[in-house]
This record gives C-alpha cells, sequence and structure tokens, in this order.
C-alpha cells in the first residue's frame, strides 16, 4: 500500500468537529472559543501551517486567522472562513473577537505562553475576558474516525515495514545512531512524513533507559538492543517497540524478555471499551510482581495517539478514565535494570466493544542478530 491508497480527512469531518464545537460552547457558558495549539488546530480544520489560531463562535461559525505565508496553503486546507492577518497574528485576533462583538472566549491555557495571553488581554473588547478550558479538544481527539484509524493504520505498517528492512541488517559493530538514521531513511522511503518522535536505539547497559538518544556507542556481542520508533503518515502517529539481542542470549535474558512479553499480552488481554484505563496498567504489574520485576517498571503502560505521540488517555497505575472504543492507544511494558540492561514491547491497538484490534504486525519474539 503506498500512501496515494489512504484517504485524507474529508472535509464534511472537520465541519462535523467545528459542529460539535460551537454546540458545547453553551454548556460551558462560552461565546467562543480560540484554539492555537497546532494539532488541535488541524483536528479542528486540517490546516498544517505553523503560525494561526482558530475563533470557533457559536453565531458566525468559526475563522483561521494565519498569516501572509500561509494564504495559498490555508486555502487549499481549510473549508472554513480564512483571515489573513496584515502584521501580528495576535492583533488580528482581537479585532476578529472585536468583530464577533464575544466577551466570554474561552483559550487553552496549558496550550498557550504567558506572552500570548499577556499580549492578547489589552486588545480585547470591553467587558470581555478569557476563560481557561483545558482538555475539551484533546477530549474529542481520543476517539478515532474510521478515517484516522486507517491512518493510524497505515503510519503502524510503515514503520513496522522499515523495521523488518534494517533489523535483518544489524551486526554486532554498528553505531546505535546509524541504525536509527536507516530506520528514519527507511521510513521516509516508505511514505512517512517524518518520524513520530526521535527514534531509539539503544545498546546494552543503556538500552535500560527508556527515553535513550541514540549515540556512536556500538552494539556488542551479548547485548540486548532496543529499538523504538514510529511515523507520522498524514499527521497521524504510530508506536512501536522491538527488542534485539547481539549472539545467543542466555537464561537470565530470556527469563526477562519471557515475563515482558507475558505482561504485554496480558495487558492487551484487558484492554475492552468501558475498562478503567488502570486496569489494563495493573493487569501488566501483576505479571511483573509474579516475576519480581515490579519494581523495575518504571512508566506507565501505555498512552494514546493520533496527530500527537502521546496524547490522552493514558494508561497508569492512578488514572481513572475508561477506554471507550475507537481509542488508539500503545501498550508498552517494559523492565530496567542498571547496569545490565532493559526490555520493552510495545504495539498500537484499537479499543473495540469486545476487546482491542493489534494493529503491529511484527513478530514479538526476540530477534537474535
Amino acid at each position: 500500500m503506498n500512501s496515494a491508497e489512504v484517504s485524507p480527512i474529508a472535509p464534511a469531518e472537520y465541519e462535523a468537529r467545528r459542529a460539535a464545537v460551537r454546540e458545547g460552547l453553551a454548556e460551558r457558558k462560552l461565546d467562543a472559543l480560540l484554539v492555537s495549539n497546532g494539532p488541535n488546530l488541524r483536528y479542528l480544520t486540517g490546516f498544517t501551517g505553523d503560525n494561526a489560531s482558530l475563533l470557533v463562535t457559536a453565531a458566525a461559525g468559526a475563522v483561521l486567522i494565519t498569516d501572509p505565508r500561509f494564504e495559498i496553503q490555508a486555502a487549499r486546507e481549510v473549508s472554513c472562513a480564512v483571515k489573513i492577518a496584515k502584521g501580528p497574528l495576535l492583533v488580528e485576533v482581537g479585532d476578529a473577537i472585536r468583530r464577533h462583538a464575544v466577551k466570554r472566549i474561552g483559550f487553552e491555557p496549558a496550550r498557550t505562553t504567558y506572552e500570548a495571553y499577556r499580549a492578547l488581554v489589552p486588545r480585547l473588547p470591553m467587558k470581555a475576558e478569557l476563560q481557561g478550558v483545558n482538555g475539551w479538544i484533546e477530549g474529542l481527539r481520543m476517539v478515532k474516525s474510521p478515517a484516522e484509524l486507517a491512518l493510524i493504520r497505515h503510519a503502524v505498517g510503515i514503520s513496522s515495514r522499515a523495521f523488518e528492512q534494517v533489523a535483518s541488517k544489524v551486526r554486532a559493530g554498528m553505531k546505535e545512531s546509524d541504525v536509527a538514521a536507516d530506520l528514519e531513511y527507511r521510513m521516509r522511503r516508505l511514505g512517512a512524513e517524518k518520524p513520530s518522535f526521535e527514534t531509539i536505539v539503544a545498546a546494552g547497559e543503556r538500552s535500560a533507559l527508556p527515553h535513550a538518544q541514540p549515540t556512536a556507542a556500538r552494539l556488542r556481542e551479548g547485548g540486548l538492543v532496543v529499538v523504538d520508533m514510529g511515523a507520522f503518515h498524514q499527521g497521524y502517529a504510530s508506536d512501536m517497540t522491538r527488542m534485539l539481542f547481539v549472539g545467543k542470549p542466555g537464561a537470565k535474558v530470556k527469563r526477562a524478555y519471557g515475563a515482558v512479553l507475558e505482561a504485554q499480552l496480558a495487558a492487551i488481554d484487558a484492554v475492552k471499551a468501558g475498562r478503567p484505563t488502570a486496569a489494563v496498567d495493573r493487569a501488566a504489574r501483576r505479571v511483573l510482581a509474579g516475576y519480581g520485576l515490579e519494581r523495575a517498571f518504571v512508566h506507565s503502560t501505555g498512552h494514546g495517539l493520533g496527530l500527537e505521540i502521546h496524547e490522552p488517555p493514558r494508561l497508569g497505575k492512578r488514572d481513572k478514565r475508561r477506554l471507550e472504543a475507537g481509542m488508539a492507544v500503545t501498550i508498552e511494558p517494559g523492565v530496567y535494570l542498571e547496569g545490565w540492561g532493559g526490555i520493552r514491547i510495545e504495539d498500537t491497538v484499537v479499543v473495540t466493544p469486545s476487546g482491542c484490534e493489534v494493529l503491529t504486525p511484527t513478530s514479538k519474539q526476540l530477534r537474535v542478530v
């Protein structure tokens, strides 16, 4: 499958998303919502530029405000009204708020800089005020549409194929950074816009660093290699982790790997619409506790992904959200032992009413190179 075979999000879907925001304004006692965060802008409009704001009003619909660099791009990507700022963007945003005569304007405090907030407040009309609204659009983004899931599925396929192409060539003596560069090159050749994040390749004792950055360190005989990678396709991310071993794995490696694989499969079995996210995390930890490795599991079992590589819901021990059908999440337990190494196995899955669909096709057996 090439990138041309996956349909982009249709304009009607963006229009339905904006309509949902307009309908939600009254219950939040707002006249308008100002959106400036890039992924949220893309979710509501399809705009891919890096300098814009969207004003959604109950009475007049929505207007995207951007600068002249993106005039042609916005006309091609966006189905709502577009306003090109002649000067600073926030000046035009203030003018738009005054033109629409809105008084209670929701904004994204977790996504807005203090400098931008201070610049906008003096430009508001008399008696108008900004009201912080956290997580509204992110909440809408959690459950993916069929079109979004198709894009995520394609992104998963890109990263999985790239891994297979590179893993078969990995040998002792190669640099971590060279393996990572090859993975990213292969993903782009297969249609990725870019990696979902900086590809992780960490060998030997460095595999115990959950977010290690690739270095010039060389892969050595008798060492684990963690490979954590993903691809963006048409704005949607994938995420996967697989393990390599250079040489012949011993009993300790096999036992630890078996424990993590068992924990990952138990967590996947726990995924189901209506189930608390913490229950998925508990399923993984329960298995690792049986192997005496629960203290070596230092992060959550998974996270949502979509327009961002990390987005709600979070699958951690204290999270209370319930899973819903259509959520795309990772399942990625791991163990990390200082001075020895680390093991993580990760798939991207989609929540269904009766369980989940595992999108990642790559074998989860420890690959010996």
